[in-house]
């Protein structure tokens, strides 16, 4: 049995996230927030930690990058990366299910 998808994260770490989902969709319009907050937080949460100050702090290109990155290539059942997708912002010991 598949261990469930984990959203859990620090009250800090979820202020972040809300940050993030509202500076992408400020650049971005299209992206449904709450489905990006849930990509996001679930990236973080499950195998693959961002740095959330510096991808809050990174210039557009490399913002959208990592967000997009994650809306494409994370398994909603599994809360992990595919297609060898790595955040450009993930923390040096992030992993994620395609190694």
């Amino acid at each position: 049995m598949k261990k469930p998808v984990s959203f859990k994260t620090t009250t800090e770490e979820a202020t972040k996230i809300a940050a993030i989902v509202a500076r992408a969709t400020g650049i971005y319009p299209h992206i449904n927030e709450e489905d990006t907050k849930m990509d996001i937080t679930a990236t973080h949460a499950n195998g693959c930690p961002l740095d959330l100050d510096k991808l809050l702090a990174a210039d557009d290109s490399n913002f959208l990058h990592d967000v997009i990155g994650i809306i494409r290539h994370i398994d909603r059942r599994s809360g992990q990366l595919i297609n060898c997708f790595l955040p450009r912002y993930a923390l040096p010991e992030a992993t994620h299910a395609d190694d």
